[in-house]
């Protein structure tokens, strides 16, 4: 009696082996997690800049460390990974303050500050996406043809850019996509995408100014009437390429009639809300250079 009971548990013993193994085997740990995804990551096509290219190794090298999506990470006073903060409208970012990570914005701007060895893309998704060191742009109704390893994809609206992402070819992106998860490699989603920006870390061309004051509106055409585009949530850095006499604002005491066209957000700003001259020196007149989307 002793041996049979001996002899079943055995049985039972293998075959338990023999059903849990196969189980176990396909269903990496926690730690073999961060090196599947990491496998897949890297310029997945040819044409990329060799700051482009390490811009995604940069943040490829947070994939495979398995580093946290953290709602506000990598917005120091320095790029690079910082603990994040709850998000009052996102239940899962309750320990958000308690991971070392990045969102998307932090990602996108610590992998460019360590292509660049510059703090160049310092800000939200909507300050990357209108950046002036943009040397292309492309919309949502090109599609993903004309693109690049390396460029910046956005989802949002003009006037609400929300998300940003690195593009590494063959449709898929590398992102810090949200609260509960970490930095992963990604199937592009065409749900909601706005367009790209291809990033130009060499020298900036055009004429470049300084806004001042929150929440300043740009505007489709010269007039305090056309349908808004995006507001300057702070002081930007834009870029300048022509400037015209239309309307007549007033504000903080001051009236100007000159309006300046902005090619990265393919908008008008009143002069009156960049800093300088009320007609800014150098730049040309916009009767004599028709305004274009991109310098």
């Amino acid at each position: 009696m002793v041996r049979r009971t001996g002899l079943i548990r055995t049985l039972i013993a293998f075959m338990a082996l023999m059903f849990w193994a196969p189980v176990a085997a396909a269903a990496p740990g926690p730690a073999s997690a961060p090196r599947a995804a990491a496998a897949s990551c890297g310029a997945l096509a040819p044409g990329a800049s060799p700051a482009a290219e390490r811009a995604i190794a940069a943040a490829c090298a947070e994939v495979a460390a398995g580093t946290w999506y953290t709602w506000g990470g990598g917005h120091g006073s320095q790029p690079g990974a910082t603990y994040g903060q709850v998000d009052p409208t996102d239940p899962d970012s309750a320990h958000d303050p308690e991971r070392l990570g990045f969102d998307c914005s932090g990602l996108v701007r610590h992998a460019y500050a360590k292509a660049t060895g510059s703090d160049i893309l310092n800000g939200i998704a909507s300050r990357q996406y209108y950046t002036h060191r943009a040397a292309a742009r492309f919309t949502a109704a090109q599609g993903l043809a004309p693109l690049l390893p390396g460029d910046l994809l956005a989802w949002g609206t003009s006037k609400d850019l929300h998300h940003i992402a690195i593009y590494l070819g063959a449709g898929k992106m590398v992102e810090a996509k949200e609260s509960g998860t970490r930095l992963m490699v990604s199937d592009v989603r065409m749900n909601g995408y706005f367009g790209a920006v291809r990033v130009n870390t060499g020298q900036v061309t055009g004429h470049i100014h300084q806004t001042w004051g929150t929440d300043v509106w740009t505007k489709a055409k010269p007039s305090l009437g056309a349908e808004r585009v995006y507001a300057f949530p702070y002081s930007t850095t834009i870029r300048v390429q022509c400037q015209i006499h239309a309307e007549m604002v007033s504000a903080e005491g001051y009236d100007n009639d000159a309006w300046s066209y902005l090619p990265d957000y393919r908008a008008w700003v009143s002069n009156i809300y960049i800093k300088g001259p009320a007609w800014l020196d150098g730049v040309s007149d916009c009767g004599t250079t028709t305004p274009v989307p991109m310098v």
